[in-house]
């Protein structure tokens, strides 16, 4: 992959670039204070020369590093910002090479004893599923004494096979009661092949750990035999694209990942990965606790760690249906200018992002994703598709995938900016637009609209997880004693 490469001249400049004067330049504040200023839009960020530090974050830094972190540029972008327009030089990037180490399983322990009081007593596996997969070399206890220890360790370990019955991949997990214990993926395995089975029919289940599988397979015991199944050992997609390279049959796939805010994400990350390999029976299944262990501990009536909800799907449905009731309101001729509405609102957006007033800003977000949703429920008047605020307030909140809205909000102005010229070019394009073409543009309205939303969103469930935090940082604290 090519990179851009600067001169170390260049560099040496960028690094001393005096952070207070670039700061002034750009039309920042400054509040002096002693022989530092402190920016007038973030009282915790600090600059001194050509040194900067956030006291609430702990980090600090260069003119480089500071304009690629509150501006939200890449590496070349900040240098190029600092060295007044000079660009460096795109070389073709060196092949990095990578020591591959040896794939080498843990030595097994003369019995499984251990294994076994962990997973049938603490982790309640069925016995009969156990055994299956300890009979097929697929589970086993280690016995493993690490140089200059004299303290033996025994470790569950589930073994990935490749299609040849060979061991390529190997987790261990701690068999120990106390605490979460040990869980890795040995050094050298090939992600491609960790814990799996493979069944005759078409369909197949993806979980994030091998417990995680074992778990499942106790709870929906009838015929389990006859599918395939697959535990990521993490979140990584190569397991499972390689279980379906390897058996084209299976065209049906459920994604059983933790019911958390990773495993959430992972669910929709990997529902697109297999969609755009063209595999169009992908559905979540997802546990009513916070994972398939946790619901088989509700099944033997054993406390169980509940589900944890996305942060941002909690806010999404109310953020959108106000979005929607927000667009019903618009006057009829709104519609009318978009070409110099959209364009204006986004100016504002970046002039309140620039200075740090988020929540402000979301607010000609909010207008925008308005707007757009607006142009969106116009196209589908046309077509013969109306919909109502409730509707659109729905199609909208299907468009807001959190493991899609990670990007900072320093950086969503060059995306939002680019999206919506290329909408408005889409929407500009002379001649007699066919049904296909309408159908097309409303998509990408609708796309805008989320694209707007999606940093409202991602604002409020930041804050509502902030205030929550700080509940609980409120009930933790010992009631102060009261003093006469």
């Amino acid at each position: 992959m090519p990179y851009v490469e600067f001169t170390d001249t260049q560099k040496q400049r960028a690094a001393a670039v005096d952070l207070e004067a670039f700061l002034l330049s750009q039309g920042e504040k400054l509040l002096r204070e002693g022989r530092e200023s402190r920016l007038a839009s973030d009282h915790s960020v600090t600059v001194r020369g050509n040194e900067w530090y956030d006291h609430a974050t702990k980090e600090g830094g260069g003119p480089i590093s500071f304009v690629q972190k509150f501006y939200g540029l890449s590496y070349p972008e900040a240098m190029s910002c600092l060295l007044n327009g000079e660009q460096g030089e795109i070389r073709a990037a060196p092949p990095k090479k990578k020591e591959k180490k040896e794939f080498i399983l843990p030595p097994r322990n003369s019995t499984m004893r251990r294994v076994y009081a962990y997973l049938l007593q603490q982790r309640h596996i069925s016995r009969n599923v156990l055994n299956a997969f300890v009979h097929a070399g697929l589970i086993y206890e280690s016995r493993e004494r690490p140089k200059g220890s004299d303290r033996e360790y025994h470790n569950a370990v589930f073994v990935g096979k490749d299609e040849h019955g060979t061991a390529r991949h190997a987790h261990k997990r701690s068999v120990n009661s106390a605490g979460p214990g040990l869980k890795l993926n040995l050094a050298g395995c090939d992600a491609r092949y960790s814990f799996h089975y493979t069944g005759t029919s078409d369909r197949l289940y993806v979980f994030e750990a091998p417990v995680d599988l074992l778990s499942f397979l106790t709870l929906y015991q009838k015929g389990w035999q006859s599918h395939s199944y697959a535990a990521l050992c993490g979140t990584s997609e190569h397991a499972m694209l390689r279980m379906l390279e390897q058996n084209p049959n299976i065209r049906n796939v459920l994604l059983c990942l933790d019911h958390d805010a990773a495993g959430i994400e992972a669910n929709g990350r990997l529902a697109e990965i297999l969609r755009d390999c063209g595999y169009r029976c992908v559905s979540v299944l997802q546990p009513e606790h916070k994972d398939w262990n946790e619901d088989l501990k509700a099944a033997y009536s054993l406390p169980a760690l509940p589900a944890e909800e996305h942060p941002q799907l909690a806010v999404a449905p109310e953020v959108c249906q106000f979005i929607a009731e927000k667009c019903g309101e618009l006057k009829p001729d709104s519609l009318g200018n978009l070409e110099k509405e959209l364009p204006r609102l986004l100016q504002f957006f970046q002039n309140h992002i620039q200075q740090n007033q988020i929540g402000r800003a979301t607010l000609y977000a909010d207008e925008a994703s308005a707007l757009a949703l607006a142009a969106y429920s116009r196209e589908l008047r046309q077509l013969g598709q109306p919909a109502d605020a409730v509707e659109l307030g729905k199609q909208l909140c299907a468009r807001v995938l959190p493991h899609q809205n990670h990007a900072s909000f320093k950086s969503r102005h060059r995306e939002l900016s680019a999206k919506t010229q290329a909408v408005l070019k889409q929407y500009a394009a002379p001649g007699i637009r066919s049904a296909e073409d309408k159908r097309k543009l409303a998509e990408a309205w609708l796309d805008l609209a989320a694209d707007f939303v999606k940093v409202t969103v991602k604002f409020q469930s930041e804050e509502q997880e902030k205030w929550q935090k700080q509940q609980e940082e409120q009930e933790s604290k010992p009631e102060l004693a009261m003093t006469m």
